[in-house]
């Protein structure tokens, strides 16, 4: 046998493991992803003790909600809008299981939109809502925020959930005295978060006339700058033209800067402390979620766990991999003499 034979065999011997080589990974990873993809046809679900929680959220949606106070991407936004937006972050991080209803809070009362919903089958529908809330809502101009707090947190009783609260804290008018009204309810009893939203410095409040269009600010002759109802303070006889029977509050009006508006976070600490709630800001860096699930109160419930997606992963890896050496290992067609 001649020695150019002799070396072709040894070529076409070299060719051949070559050829059974490769065969033999391409067969390797194909079996692998066959059996994962069967292992995925028949996998168990997993019964696993997870936390989830019911809550009511409150959105104030009056008038001190509408100032430019807040940022969202660099950009000026409105409070009401940056509620909306924490509301959604809120949502998005609550674990499928949860409820979580809606209500609004104007005036001296909260009102309820929607009772507490399962977060996920209800996705769509809770984030619309949310979506949708707006200041145009509120059947009155008065703010009587320690009042819708406290009517919150009867509601959410009623619904068995824990509260959530938003709002900038502004009272208007303001408290009498400055003094928070009585709380009637045991603090603790229910529990939850007021998310105080706005910014440290006074702002002007939009205003806006009957067809919902804005006309500028609110001036201090405006807004009530004192709340005259009930006994006058301590220091009535100390001013100008009192007197305790045609004047007991004075004889001049009120000034003062109710018409700008900020976060009243001493207020709204001090009703947290009064009613057994948390308290955070919502851009003081503190995570809002984390915020939420330190000061509601976790349910145990088991879930089933879908265990499939793990042997799916494996095989579609396996066939990523196959086609993707293929595609890198296979050999170009050689080209035809041309003539």
């Amino acid at each position: 046998m001649s020695k150019a034979i002799t070396g072709k065999l040894a070529a076409g011997e070299g060719s051949s493991r070559y050829g059974n080589q490769r065969r033999d990974w391409r067969f390797w990873l194909l079996l692998a992803a066959l059996l994962g993809i069967v292992a995925a046809l028949f996998a168990p679900r997993i019964v696993q003790t997870g936390n989830v929680r019911d809550a009511l959220l409150v959105v104030d949606v009056t008038g001190s909600m509408n100032v430019r106070d807040a940022l969202i991407q660099n950009a000026p936004a409105t409070r009401l809008v940056a509620a909306k937006r924490g509301a959604r972050d809120i949502l998005a991080g609550l674990p499928c299981g949860s409820r979580l209803g809606l209500a609004i809070f104007t005036e001296r009362r909260s009102f309820l939109l929607f009772e507490p919903a399962e977060v996920c089958a209800n996705f769509a529908a809770i984030a619309g809502s949310i979506d949708d809330l707006d200041w145009r809502m509120a059947w009155e101009g008065d703010s009587y925020v320690a009042r819708g707090v406290h009517s919150g947190l009867a509601m959410a009783a009623g619904l068995k959930a824990d509260l959530i609260f938003m709002t900038d804290g502004h009272e208007a008018p303001p408290l009498p005295g400055g003094a928070l009204p009585d709380f009637e309810g045991k603090p603790g009893e229910v529990a939850g978060l007021l998310i105080g939203i706005g910014g440290a410095d006074p702002s002007p409040i939009p205003k806006f006339d009957q067809d919902g269009r804005e006309t500028g600010f609110y001036a201090e002759e405006d807004v009530p700058q004192e709340n005259r109802m009930g006994p006058p303070p301590e220091d009535a006889a100390s001013r100008a033209g009192w007197n305790p029977r045609n004047a007991p509050w004075g004889g001049e009006e009120a000034t003062g800067t109710e018409h700008l508006s900020s976060l009243r976070e001493e207020h709204l600490r001090a009703l947290a402390a009064q009613t057994g709630l948390g308290f955070v800001a919502l851009g003081d860096g503190r995570g809002l979620l984390a915020a939420v699930e330190a000061d509601t109160r976790p349910r145990p419930v088991e879930m089933r766990v879908d265990t499939a997606a793990i042997p799916a992963a494996l095989a579609l890896f396996c066939l990523a991999l196959l086609f993707g050496l293929g595609a890198t290992t296979s050999r170009r067609p050689e080209r035809l003499p041309t003539r």
